[in-house]
């Protein structure tokens, strides 16, 4: 039905080591401000919604992020 092929849909060549976008790019995902933190702050406010159609639609987002 589907083929799975782990590779990445652009190659990625490092050519030597830079920890200050090291740190950026770590910053994005599990920062604060990052999508992690955005993710979950959508996912614990679904559970304040009295709407059954805005809880779905903050669980939607939730996911995408």
């Amino acid at each position: 039905m589907f083929q799975y092929e782990k590779i990445l849909q652009y190659p990625v060549n490092i050519k030597k080591c830079n920890p200050i976008y090291a740190k950026i790019i770590i910053s994005q995902y599990g920062g604060p401000d990052g999508e992690l933190g955005a993710s979950l702050r959508y996912l614990s406010q679904r559970y304040s919604m009295p709407d059954p159609k805005l809880q779905g639609l903050l669980t939607d987002i939730g996911i995408e992020e």
